[in-house]
């Protein structure tokens, strides 16, 4: 049996601004143009790829806050104000 090694890229990082007090998930999937649509974003979160503090969710309508994160497709976005 042969033994291969895979190089993983590094995750990149981004931020968010948002004006407001929090920001639903799909919202801010779109804000940061990690989607393009509503309909994508909730697709993307409905097959389990998008994490938010370091957890899967499931949950398109999770409120986000300043100073938390989310990850998608490598890119971990932070909301900021």
């Amino acid at each position: 049996m042969k033994i291969v090694k895979v190089k993983v890229a590094p995750k990149k990082t981004a931020e968010v601004k948002i004006t407001t007090e929090n920001i639903r998930l799909d919202s801010a999937l779109k804000l940061s143009n990690a989607v393009s649509t509503g309909g994508q974003a909730k697709w993307v979160i409905q097959d389990s790829l998008v994490k938010v503090n370091n957890e899967v969710c499931l949950s398109r309508g999770k409120k986000l806050l300043e100073g938390d994160t989310f990850e998608y497709e490598r890119v971990i976005y932070k909301i900021v104000k």
